[in-house]
C-alpha cells in the first residue's frame, strides 16, 4: 500500500473536507476530497490524450496550486512526473526532455520561448499544454471522460523522474518508485514528529527532491497541510507563516543567511508562537550561522541531509535542541547508515571515509545509465552518496566534502567546508565557498569566492587574515575572489565545482598564451 495513491484515497476517505494545500496568491485551498477528485480527473484526461501507465509527464512551472496538482496527480494515475528545472540552462532543458521521453509537458506562458527553443532538435512529437498555474482547472470541466479508467498503482512502479542538477558533465536522470517518495514522506515525518495538525510553508521549487518530498509528501503522509506561495521571498515569509498558521518550514542555508541579514520582525506584529521549527538541508549549514538564525529569531533550525537518490531525508538532528550538534546533519532517521574506507570496508567511530545509505528511499537507479547504477548501487542494497565523512559514537555524522571537491595541496587532503565556515564567521560575509585551484608548486591551492554582506565592506587582505588566525597559513586561502552571487542549483546550494571549473579554463587559457 505504499503508493501515492493510497495515500491520497486514504486521506479522501477519511478526512475529505480537511484542507490539504493553500495557495496563497489564487486564494485557492485544496481539501482531500478535491485533491482525489482533481487527481483522478487530471489521469483520465491525459490518458485521452493517448498517454499510458509509465508514460513520462512534465512540467515546466513555478510553485502553485495547479503545479501541487499536477505533481501528485500524476503519480496517482500511474505516470511518472518528470519536472522540468526552471534554471537549466537550454542546452541542459533540451537533452533532459530528450532523454527523458517525456510525452508532455504543461507549462506557463512566461516559459514558452524557452521550451519552444529547447523543442527545436528533439526529434519526437510532444504534447504541449499552456496553462494558468493559479487556475481552478487546467481541462474544461464538462469535458466527456466516461468509459475512462485509469491503471492500477503498484509501490515498485516508477513514480517519479528527477534529473540532479549537476555541477559537470549531463545530468543524471534519477528513478524513484512509489515505494521511494513513500519512505521519503514516512522518514521526514518520522524525524521531525509531524502530525495531522502541523502545516508545512514550501520555500523550494517543485522541481527539486527537497520541496516535493519533505514540503509535499510528507504532509499528504502524516495527513497534515501546506501553504504553497509562487516562490521564496523574504518580503513575505515571515507573514505568510503568521497568517496561514505554518508549524514548520524547510529551507537550505542560502534562505536562512537572507532572512538572517536582511529580516527584522520587530514592530510586525506577527503571529508566530504557533511555529515549532525550522527546517535546512541541501547544503551544510555552516554553525555561525545557524547560531546567528536562531539567536536573532528565537526560532530552532533542525539540520539535516538529503539526497535526490535518497527522495531527500538521510540524515536528521533531534528535535530536542539538548540533543542537536551544531555542525552535523544529524543521525541517520529510517534509513542505515554507515562510513566506509577506500576498500569498501567500514570504519570506526571517528575515521573518516564515504557516507552509505541503504534503505526504502534509495533510488531504483539511473534512467537509462545502467553502468552509473551499478557504480552507486551495491548489490545489497548500500548506496554510495560520494559525501566523505565521518560518525562519532553516538551516530552523528559530520560531513567534510565531497569525493571530488576535496582540495589537495602539496599532498595533503583539505575539505572546503572547513574554510568556508572559518569565513562565515567574518560579520561581512554572506556567502563563501572555497575550491582547488590549480598550482604548479603545490598542484593544488586554494580559492575561496566570497558574496558579502549588502553595506558591508572588506578587503582581501582583511578576509585573508581572518582565515590565518584560524586557519593557520597553510589552509588560508591563496585568493579570494570577491562575486556578486554565488552558482546554485534549484535548491539553492551552492555549485562549488562550476567556481573550480571557471578558474581552471582561466589557467589553462593562460598556459596556452
Amino acid at each position: 500500500m505504499n503508493t501515492i495513491r493510497h495515500y491520497i484515497d486514504q486521506r479522501a476517505l477519511q478526512e475529505p473536507q480537511k484542507i490539504f494545500m493553500i495557495a496563497p496568491e489564487a486564494g485557492i485551498s485544496l481539501t482531500y476530497g478535491r485533491l482525489r477528485e482533481d487527481s483522478e480527473s487530471l489521469g483520465k484526461h491525459l490518458a485521452k490524450l493517448g498517454l499510458q501507465k509509465g508514460d513520462k509527464v512534465s512540467f515546466m512551472l513555478g510553485n502553485g496550486c495547479q503545479t501541487t496538482k499536477i505533481f501528485l496527480g500524476a503519480m496517482y494515475s500511474g505516470f511518472v512526473i518528470a519536472p522540468l528545472n526552471l534554471r537549466a540552462q537550454p542546452v541542459q532543458l533540451e537533452y533532459v526532455i530528450d532523454h527523458s521521453d517525456t510525452k508532455l509537458v504543461f507549462f506557463s506562458e512566461d516559459q514558452r520561448d524557452k521550451l519552444v527553443k529547447a523543442l527545436q532538435k528533439v526529434k519526437r512529437d510532444i504534447i504541449l499544454i499552456q496553462m494558468d498555474n493559479d487556475a481552478e482547472t487546467i481541462f474544461p470541466a464538462d469535458e466527456d471522460l466516461g468509459g475512462i479508467r485509469i491503471p492500477q498503482v503498484d509501490e515498485e512502479d516508477d513514480a517519479l523522474l528527477l534529473y540532479t542538477s549537476g555541477t559537470t558533465g549531463l545530468p543524471k536522470g534519477v528513478v524513484l518508485s512509489h515505494r521511494n517518495m513513500v519512505a521519503g514522506g514516512q522518514y521526514t515525518t518520522k524525524a521531525h514528529g509531524l502530525t495531522a495538525s502541523d502545516r508545512a510553508l514550501c520555500s523550494l521549487p517543485l522541481y527539486h527532491i527537497n520541496g516535493e518530498v519533505v514540503t509535499v509528501v510528507a504532509p499528504l503522509i502524516s495527513g497534515g497541510s501546506v501553504v504553497m506561495p509562487h516562490k521564496f521571498s523574504t518580503a513575505d515569509f515571515w507573514e505568510l507563516i503568521s497568517e496561514y498558521g505554518c508549524t514548520w518550514f524547510s529551507v537550505v542555508p542560502t534562505i536562512i543567511s537572507y532572512l538572517t541579514s536582511a529580516t527584522d520582525l520587530d514592530g510586525k506584529n506577527l503571529h508566530l508562537d504557533q511555529l515549532r521549527f525550522g527546517r535546512s538541508a541541501s547544503s551544510a549549514l555552516p554553525p555561525a550561522l545557524h547560531k546567528a538564525f536562531e539567536e536573532k529569531f528565537k526560532i530552532s533550525i533542525v539540520e539535516t541531509m538529503g539526497l535526490t537518490e535518497t527522495a531527500a531525508p538521510v540524515f536528521s538532528n533531534p528535535m530536542d535542541p539538548a540533543k542537536r550538534k551544531y555542525g552535523s546533519p544529524g543521525i541517520a532517521v529510517g534509513n542505515e547508515a554507515k562510513i566506509i574506507d577506500k576498500e569498501g570496508k567500514a570504519v570506526p567511530c571517528g575515521t573518516a571515509g564515504e557516507i552509505m545509505i541503504r534503505g526504502d528511499n534509495i533510488m531504483k537507479g539511473y534512467y537509462k545509465a545502467p553502468d552509473l547504477t551499478a557504480k552507486a548501487l551495491e548489490p545489497d542494497g548500500w548506496f554510495h552518496t560520494g559525501d566523505l565523512g565521518y560518525m562519532d559514537e553516538n551516530g552523528y555524522v559530520f560531513v567534510t566534502g565531497r569525493i571530488k571537491e576535496l582540495i589537495i595541496k602539496g599532498g595533503e587532503n583539505i575539505a572546503p567546508k572547513e574554510i568556508d565556515e572559518v569565513l562565515y564567521q567574518h560579520p561581512a560575509v554572506l556567502e563563501a565557498a572555497a575550491v582547488g585551484i590549480p598550482d604548479e608548486h603545490f598542484g593544488e591551492e586554494i580559492m575561496c569566492c566570497v558574496v558579502l554582506k549588502p553595506d558591508c565592506t572588506a578587503t582581501e587582505e582583511e578576509l585573508r587574515c581572518h582565515c590565518i588566525e584560524y586557519l593557520g597559513k597553510f589552509k588560508t586561502p591563496k585568493r579570494i575572489k570577491f562575486m556578486d552571487e554565488l552558482p546554485k542549483g534549484p535548491s539553492g546550494k551552492i555549485q562549488r565545482l562550476k567556481l573550480s571549473d571557471f578558474e581552471r579554463r582561466d589557467f589553462h587559457h593562460d598556459r596556452m598564451e
